[in-house]
């Protein structure tokens, strides 16, 4: 089989979006041929079956009006000049490709598969899908889960890289990753942590990640300003996804409280490292330890469920951290990904 793939990046370098170069790599040992058209292109290091071919984004540059035209001119001609080279094409989150280049493939008989996880949706979605073959999502609470030709998917992570970076964590320590903006609800998770240090809880706590919006960081170091000055608490930028692989092992818990609609991989990264995590995303509720999962979202909770947290002992903690890894092994692995999306997209 030979897979057109239509994605926003490859760089395996890329705090958000490294993780899809290890997906490529992987499909790549179960097809024939694969050409990738991506918006921009980074650091990457691909097998000899995969041709990348980039629409011209710069990075870190925003794209004017002349820009956008360029790039649906590259993508409608990346598409007719490779088009005997792929049977199907795999979309990866951004619809609008589907939106663009569904009259082509379906003259040319090839079959369209959309992979969208977004909690939101819009009369694009609704068209984009109506125009896909398949849908996969990784989360019930997903926009896409609602339609019938949608398939439930696990999340794809490498497994592997994370258990082989297990190692010694310093006690006391809280690790919030992830891009910093209110979806994440940070500002929930520092009011959180003055409510355990004022009950006299030892901690350290560290939020590592980028941010586009100056406001909503401003707001947070204001918050935080406290815990800055005593150092419980400390700002970091955003880490490349291969530093990921040793990162969640430094920390005695890692802290999402990102809501409903698609599952966090740093969740699950957390979890394939054998870490516990403390998460409020309902799709986990009944399948982890209930102690790492919140019921609501509110400062007080937050807080209560933490400092329980830090009590553990370490043996409570490797219990914990062993179960979690074991679901994300069995339920999430990326070669059991790909395994059944080989098999809807046959």
């Amino acid at each position: 089989m030979r897979l057109l793939v239509v994605t926003q990046k490859v760089d395996k370098k890329d705090p958000v979006l490294g993780f899809f170069h290890r997906w490529i790599e992987e499909f790549a040992t179960r097809l024939d041929f694969i050409t990738v058209i991506c918006l921009e292109t980074g650091e990457y290091s691909l097998p000899k079956n995969v041709k990348v071919l980039s629409l011209g984004k710069k990075q870190n540059v925003q794209s004017r009006a002349l820009d956008r035209f360029v790039y649906i001119f590259r993508f409608y001609k990346y598409i007719w000049q490779e088009r005997a080279n792929y049977d199907s094409v795999f979309v990866h989150m951004n619809q609008e490709y589907v939106i663009l280049g569904w009259k082509f493939w379906k003259l040319w008989r090839k079959k369209i598969f959309l992979w969208r996880n977004h909690a939101r949706g819009s009369l694009w979605t609704h068209i984009a899908v109506s125009l896909s073959d398949k849908v996969f999502c990784t989360s019930l609470s997903s926009y896409t889960a609602r339609f019938s030709k949608t398939k439930i998917m696990p999340a794809g992570i490498d497994t592997d890289l994370y258990a082989d970076n297990i190692g010694e964590y310093k006690r006391n320590t809280i690790l919030f990753f992830g891009r910093v903006s209110p979806v994440k609800n940070v500002h929930v998770f520092i009011e959180a942590l003055l409510k355990l240090e004022k009950s006299g809880a030892d901690f350290h706590a560290d939020i590592i990640g980028d941010t586009t919006d100056q406001w909503y960081e401003e707001s947070l170091h204001k918050r935080g300003a406290r815990l800055e000055n005593i150092g419980r608490l400390v700002f970091h930028p955003a880490l490349s996804h291969e530093q990921t692989s040793g990162l969640y092992k430094k920390y005695s818990f890692y802290v999402n409280l990102t809501s409903d609609g698609s599952l966090d991989k740093t969740i699950l990264e957390a979890m394939a490292a054998r870490v516990p995590v403390l998460v409020l995303n309902s799709a986990f509720r009944g399948q982890i330890h209930d102690i790492c999962c919140l019921t609501d979202l509110n400062s007080l909770s937050v807080s209560e469920k933490m400092k329980t947290l830090l009590q553990l002992s370490a043996m409570e903690r490797e219990n914990i951290g062993v179960a979690l890894q074991e679901y994300v092994k069995r339920e999430h692995d990326l070669k059991y990904l790909v395994e059944l999306l080989m098999k809807e997209m046959a």
